[in-house]
């Protein structure tokens, strides 16, 4: 964890540090600026740091205000560097050309100017864009046949949710309108794949209270995610408890003819509070004969736990979130959003999550509700 921070913190100093050079080269501003804009940025850099503190403090207006003034930052910083360095690159090819060439091509080259204005306008208006896209909750249906499911049930409605990030920044507006999509759907079980709750948690019952709302005929299910480890396990597990979902930490159960099963997200490892458990084992304490339904927040597959259940579902990326942060996380990640089939007629499913982490802002990557049905097929 420390050496994320490190490696996030030295990152981050040099975006601003290069978006302050762009900046500089194209505004040719005077040293009093320069010293404001520097400590702007120096501000915003600590910003994670600032709104953890005055959270802790009780300074609640506070850390609400700077969460959205740093993280709507870190957005619009990502976008800026992103087009950016897109232009440079052009830049130096052009460059190169008349070099190699002998020739002046400055007449198809981007002004210095431009290269800071164009990727700056362009970022504004996709972190308003953005804004109004994390807002516009979808309902994505997944239809499994499968004769896993009893006649007499024929079809469930499983609904899944994941990466809702309750906290400073979603709130009573945005919990709700997940919960009417939700409630839209009907579902027979609910199932949050983790990171229900955000790194900074203050206040949160009243949250807790609207997801209540919800009773699904046959429960409620959770797993944990890496942020209800950074909020704090204890006070996590409390909110989802009140929430009423049953939190399924290396345990399982059969609920309507189909095994429920979950893992806690591997930074119960990272904090020292339990061992990673084998997944091949804990599915395979379970009857093969039901349809097995694996609650997992990472989507990542483990090779041998393949063929021992027939749908995973999972979160964690957002798929990117803001593009094109979505090009990163799918080198890492083998489905960054959707669905694949695996071998048995088995499924895995990632979902690109029902809030926002950090910046209030999505874009290509709009948040989701899941409806999943499974039907009897003989």
């Amino acid at each position: 964890m420390r050496l994320f921070l490190l490696i996030f913190f030295l990152l981050y100093g040099a975006f601003h540090l290069y978006a302050f050079l762009k900046a500089r080269s194209a505004l040719a501003f005077n040293p009093f600026t320069g010293a404001m804009l520097a400590l702007f940025m120096a501000i915003m850099i600590l910003a994670p740091f600032i709104i953890r503190l005055s959270e802790k403090s009780g300074l609640e207006f506070f850390a609400r205000l700077m969460s959205y003034i740093g993280y709507t930052w870190l957005g619009l910083l990502f976008l800026f560097i992103s087009i950016s360095l897109c232009i440079d690159l052009y830049r130096l090819i052009i460059y190169f050309a008349g070099f190699v060439l002998k020739k002046d091509f400055s007449f198809i080259n981007v002004p210095i100017r431009y290269a800071f204005f164009i990727p700056l306008g362009i970022s504004i208006i996709i972190a308003l864009y953005g804004y109004f896209e994390a807002k516009n909750i979808r309902t994505e249906k997944l239809t499994i046949e499968t004769p896993k499911i009893s006649k007499e049930i024929g079809s469930l409605k499983i609904v899944q949710i994941s990466d809702v990030h309750l906290g400073l920044i979603v709130r009573e507006k945005r919990l709700k309108r997940i919960i009417a999509e939700v409630k839209k759907a009907v579902p027979d079980i609910l199932i949050s794949t983790g990171d229900l709750v955000d790194g900074q948690i203050n206040e949160l019952t009243g949250l807790a209270k609207l997801l209540g709302e919800i009773n699904p005929k046959y429960g409620k299910f959770a797993v944990t995610g890496n942020h209800e480890f950074y909020a704090g396990l204890e006070q996590s597990l409390r909110l989802t408890e009140k929430a009423g979902f049953r939190i399924l930490r290396g345990e399982g159960l059969t609920v309507a003819g189909i095994n429920i099963i979950g893992i806690d997200d591997p930074a119960v490892e990272y904090y020292g509070l339990a061992k990673r458990i084998s997944e091949k084992e804990l599915l395979l304490k379970f009857d093969q004969k039901n349809f097995t339904l694996f609650l997992k927040h990472r989507p990542l597959l483990d090779k041998n736990s393949i063929g021992l259940f027939d749908l995973q579902v999972s979160g964690h990326i957002h798929r990117g979130q803001i593009f094109p942060f979505s090009i990163i996380t799918a080198l890492y990640y083998p489905v960054n959003s959707g669905v694949i089939n695996l071998p048995n007629n088995a499924f895995f499913y990632v979902s690109r999550g029902s809030g926002t982490w950090g910046p209030p802002i999505r874009f290509l990557a709009p948040p989701e509700v899941t409806l999943i049905e499974l039907i009897h097929r003989e």
